[in-house]
């Protein structure tokens, strides 16, 4: 298993170990998920997500490679933006989803999910007949993800950027806490204003240091807030709510899935969208007491199985039990009631419009 540089750090800070995508990581601190969660939601807290892998694909054919192997069209990148992409496998289903930063012409950083790295980085090789270079930098860079309406507040006094001027989903290459060629990227999984910043290894605890100098009271945040931030947002997580076997179609991702250009399996997608996906992710409220948790079945009147729950929690915000989970596009409709099997109970759930915060 690896360790995150900080893993020793979080530890101190009583953090709550556990295996994660092959990593070491903190999933709560002290005083629980719900106090994590509400911090970020009124103030600002940091995420120690360095477990992410950095991809960098470079050459005189790179957009062209790119938007072969990505949904989204490439094309509309310029230097200091940012893309939420996936790739599409051949059998309609997504190897993975990231985030995709132009560094410059033919320069580009895919930030993909730790526990895909492998598959990745083996999908892209296979499909590099466009003499690119894929550097994998994963090893040598750490990510701390500063998230929460405080978030530029906080950061500002770290850095002469002016982060107030950088757009969602744009980034500048920068110094922070006197940390030369940072990557300051306004994005994050928790649906709050935030930045996720890039470091070399060996300037991420200068950087966390900083962070907790400022005059901004922070809180270090672990995977389990993290994990009920998207949800409330209706983000997707891969391994949960999509996977090999889920389209972007089907996972209400055609907003990334462009079909002015040709791409891995773009004729199978596009016949799915012009017929419509037989199968939707949606979001459900529980209206019966009780908890949907990922992998529990939805049975229909007669009881038997027409779909799962993909992810599902109490949401701290709403304090209302909320899940996604994927049905046949006859139960998709707003207010459809469906029965979801928690042991040996029935409890329903309705259909409701996502995100479940606005």
């Amino acid at each position: 298993m690896k360790k995150l540089v900080l893993s020793d750090l979080h530890e101190t800070l009583g953090g709550k170990m556990v295996e994660y995508a092959g990593y070491k990581m903190p999933i709560q601190y002290a005083e629980g998920v719900k106090i994590e969660h509400q911090t970020v939601r009124e103030s600002v807290g940091v995420f120690d997500v360095s477990h992410m892998g950095e991809l960098f694909i470079s050459g005189d054919k790179a957009l062209d490679f790119l938007q072969y192997i990505t949904s989204n069209d490439v094309s509309k990148l310029i230097p200091g933006k940012v893309q939420y992409t996936c790739l599409p496998n051949a059998n309609g289903g997504i190897v993975d989803d990231f985030l995709l930063y132009m560094i410059a012409k033919n320069n580009y950083l895919l930030v993909v999910n730790a526990s895909n790295m492998e598959k990745d980085l083996a999908w892209i090789n296979k499909h590099n007949t466009f003499g690119c270079r894929v550097d994998n930098q994963s090893d040598n860079f750490s990510l701390l993800a500063v998230q929460g309406p405080k978030s530029i507040e906080l950061l500002q006094e770290l850095t002469s950027v002016d982060l107030s001027e950088i757009k969602y989903y744009n980034f500048r290459i920068g110094s922070i806490a006197d940390i030369d060629e940072v990557i300051l990227s306004r994005t994050g999984y928790t649906g709050e204003i935030g930045f996720e910043i890039y470091v070399k290894n060996e300037s991420v605890k200068q950087l966390w240091d900083a962070l907790f100098a400022t005059s901004i009271e922070m809180k270090a945040i672990g995977l389990a807030a993290r994990d009920t931030l998207r949800l409330e947002k209706g983000y997707c997580l891969y391994g949960n709510d999509i996977n090999d076997t889920t389209s972007p179609i089907e996972a209400g991702l055609g907003w990334i899935t462009k079909f002015t250009k040709e791409f891995v399996n773009h004729d199978n997608l596009k016949a799915q969208k012009e017929a419509g996906a037989t199968k939707k992710l949606v979001g459900l409220e529980l209206i019966d007491k009780g908890i949907a948790r990922n992998g529990y079945p939805i049975v229909n009147a007669e009881g038997n199985k027409i779909g799962i729950i993909t992810s599902g929690t109490m949401s701290p915000t709403l304090n209302k039990a909320i899940a996604m989970a994927y049905v046949p596009k006859e139960f998709s409709k707003l207010d459809s009631e469906i029965l979801i099997k928690v042991r040996k109970k029935l409890i329903r759930a309705k259909v409701v419009k996502m995100p479940f915060l606005n």
